[in-house]
């Protein structure tokens, strides 16, 4: 059974996603603090939802220091809509950001998505020969990125674009193709979320994020392209 660790000061939002979750067939563990934390972490969940604004913790904080030992996915529950807070979050390694009040179909199809994502095994298919574009090396089979001979850390959700992109390469892949390989079919109507991941790819990626012109190109109004 899959682990959720729930980490929010709301106690009833966390008594509301125990109940549901479990019901899913997920099993759930919370904390809405530092010393619960650190013990739920210990039991090495495999998704952790984590509110930033906890009353003794700095969830973006929270974030690097999960960072320094477990690559489950992170997914951020906040009420802080601001793109600035959205971008800090994903910089510091969360996979993906959902604000309050959310639904919670919506909210178990992100967690579907991102175990997904995390969890998908490498067929014997992906046993190619690396991608070389400029001063990167794209491992697809081992899933995994370097830029001038040194490993790029990316999180599970920027792997799964630059891999569709990779796979792409050349080819146009529109705005609705990348929602849909990333949060399955019940696709997603904001593209802002894919603007704020290119946004961190090319930042990891790109000599120059601000006009990219090397790999991580927008065709506006259709979608991205890679370009080798």
């Amino acid at each position: 059974m899959t682990g959720v660790l729930i980490v929010d000061d709301d106690t009833q939002l966390l008594r509301a996603l125990r109940i549901n979750l479990t019901a899913r067939g997920y099993t759930v563990s919370t904390a809405d603090g530092r010393s619960e934390l650190c013990a739920a972490a210990d039991r090495r969940p495999d998704v952790v939802m984590l509110d930033l604004g906890l009353p003794d913790l700095d969830g973006t904080d929270v974030i690097t220091e999960l960072r320094t030992f477990t690559p489950a996915p992170i997914i951020v529950l906040s009420a802080r809509t601001d793109s600035t807070d959205k971008v800090h979050a994903l910089d510091r390694g969360a996979d993906d950001y959902v604000t309050k009040p959310f639904g919670v179909d919506e909210l178990v199809a992100r967690l579907r998505a991102a175990v997904r994502r995390a969890t998908a095994p490498v067929s014997p298919a992906d046993a190619e020969v690396p991608l070389q574009a400029g001063d990167l090396l794209i491992d697809l089979g081992a899933k995994i990125v370097c830029r001038g001979g040194q490993q790029v850390r990316l999180t599970t959700t920027e792997w799964s674009i630059l891999e569709l992109l990779a796979r792409n390469h050349g080819k146009l892949v529109s705005r609705s193709q990348l929602l849909h390989h990333i949060w399955g079919p019940a696709e997603r109507k904001e593209t802002s979320y894919l603007r704020v991941y290119l946004a961190q790819l090319r930042h990891k990626l790109e000599d120059d994020p601000a006009h990219p012109r090397r790999h991580l190109i927008t065709e506006a109004g259709m979608g991205y392209r890679f370009r080798a």
